[in-house]
């Protein structure tokens, strides 16, 4: 986002000798100028706390066989076991973007990483499965409040838009890190200890991150926003998402056209259908009579019709959709079919660890030379075919020829969530970025449940081998939509701008 002191700054660096520290009397400026310095404390407890939220994406997978035998969980309790935390975190991450902006962000990061603290022991020490769906959907909480916010103080802790850059960058290899570290910590926890130290292991990380946000991360000021929050408009929204995740999980055991399923696709549909129409509603009254606002929207469509961040969210929808449905169907390849361990499973995905540590620095140099829709298109068609190497999956499949398609996506993805990061950074403003990266972040968790719904009923419907045949195709599918969505948006950027005929 080119602002008009980088503008200044950009035109002085070209011509030295137009630089205002240089001319009679004065001595010349340094050539060339130093990079301003990056301050690591910040940038590390946000860093932390974001850690968390996606390690809890991944971490719980190679835990399901151990999680069956001793809760006794059937198929659908253990889709909502891996799927609800991804649900209740798509659901509930406008709210905790709209309060961030109201009430303040470093209140409300400190809020969510306290709560999604107390439901990771409620995980740990859960009984039976319905405590422990219960305490995953109250994480998923927690991670919506602690993201958005994370977003909003990462950007504020850093206005210099090279520094904003370079710390979105770090800020992706920790979050890629700890997606890709997930199955192996894991089966490490699992395979040494129990399952349920892969819930208790987040209690010293909350601490340490909350210690150093009081220490070292600035608060932002507060936005004075006028109307209560909409709270029809949130509960219609995560109806709406439940009800959808719902049908998925549920039709692999009761079958597409049973009641059950068809009543919570129709009901998702409807509640989604709805919360559309109470924002545009809401935001019309906004516009016309902003003096009369009682309630103001959860949402602001009008705020995310900016081409690029359209074709961003979609592309992070995609992108989730596709990995994260995978990487669960991978996670049941390696178990179920080849008799794996869960620290043998772990470590059979541990390639997109050392993929992420390349990608997202990679990622961030690359974006900061070109923008960050071509290094995105290239990621996601090496995503696509990396999934399509899934198709040689077999029952003996060498694992040598799986690592292609385990270091193809595990390169790819990383890659676009730090390129896609830095577009929604640049095309969404200062005042709106809480609720900006929540939408973002919305359209990432509800591609992840979507996937893990819609892979694991696959499976459940045709079996293991080719299940995973089809949901590597269908996450093929999905890269290839998102190519093709961010490469028209690089050809729409490069299009000259229309002249304006009252300037001839």
């Amino acid at each position: 986002m080119t602002t008009p002191d980088s503008t200044v700054t950009l035109a002085a660096a070209a011509h030295p000798a137009a630089h205002p520290a240089a001319g009679p009397g004065r001595p010349a400026a340094a050539w060339p100028p130093k990079r301003p310095r990056l301050r690591p404390a910040p940038l590390v407890a946000l860093s932390l706390g974001y850690f968390l939220v996606m390690l809890d994406v991944t971490v719980v997978n190679v835990a399901v066989p151990s999680i069956r035998t001793s809760l006794d969980v059937g198929p659908s309790g253990l889709q909502w076991i891996v799927d609800g935390y991804s649900i209740m975190f798509a659901g509930l991450l406008l709210l905790g973007g709209d309060l961030g902006d109201r009430l303040g962000h470093r209140r409300l990061y400190l809020f969510g990483l306290g709560l999604f603290t107390l439901a990771s022991a409620g995980c740990a020490l859960a009984p039976v499965d319905g405590a422990l769906i219960g305490a995953r959907l109250v994480q998923g909480a927690g991670a919506a409040f602690l993201v958005p916010s994370s977003f909003a103080l990462l950007q504020a802790a850093y206005p210099d838009r090279e520094q904003r850059v370079r710390a979105v960058g770090s800020w992706g290899l920790v979050s890629a890190v700890a997606f890709g570290a997930g199955p192996a910590v894991g089966g490490l926890l699992v395979s040494g200890l129990d399952w349920r130290w892969a819930f208790w292991v987040n209690l010293p990380v909350a601490a340490l991150a909350a210690v150093m946000t009081v220490r070292h991360v600035p608060a932002p000021p507060r936005r004075q926003r006028p109307g209560r929050p909409d709270v029809a408009g949130q509960l219609l929204g995560v109806l709406g998402l439940v009800g959808v995740a719902a049908g998925l999980n549920e039709a692999g055991s009761a079958g597409w056209t049973s009641p059950q399923v068809l009543g919570a696709f129709g009901l998702g549909l409807a509640a989604l259908t709805a919360f559309v129409l109470v924002e545009r509603k809401l935001e019309w009254e906004q516009a016309l009579r902003p003096e009369a606002v009682r309630r103001r929207p959860l949402l602001a469509l009008s705020s995310i019709r900016d081409h690029r961040l359209v074709a961003t969210n979609l592309i992070g929808l995609l992108l989730s959709l596709g990995y994260y449905g995978m990487l669960f169907v991978a996670t049941l390849y390696f178990q179920q079919q080849r008799g794996y361990s869960p620290l043998e499973t772990g470590f059979a995905l541990l390639p997109s660890v050392g993929m992420g540590l390349l990608a997202a620095p990679l990622a961030s140099r690359i974006t900061a030379r070109t923008g960050p829709y071509l290094p995105m298109t290239g990621a996601l068609l090496l995503g696509a075919a990396g999934f399509l190497a899934w198709l040689t999956a077999g029952p003996q499949t060498p694992y040598p020829v799986l690592l292609l398609a385990l270091t193809a996506t595990g390169l790819a993805t990383p890659m676009t969530v730090v390129s896609a990061t830095v577009a929604v950074m640049e095309a969404s403003p200062a005042a709106g970025a809480g609720v900006t990266s929540a939408v973002f972040n919305v359209s990432r968790q509800a591609g992840n449940a979507v996937g893990v719904a819609l892979f694991g009923t696959l499976i459940g419907a045709t079996g293991l081998l080719p299940g995973l045949h089809g949901s590597a195709l269908v996450a093929a599918a999905a890269f290839l939509t998102g190519a093709a969505l961010a490469g028209t948006t690089v050809r729409r950027l490069r299009r000259p701008a229309p002249v304006d005929a009252t300037e001839l």
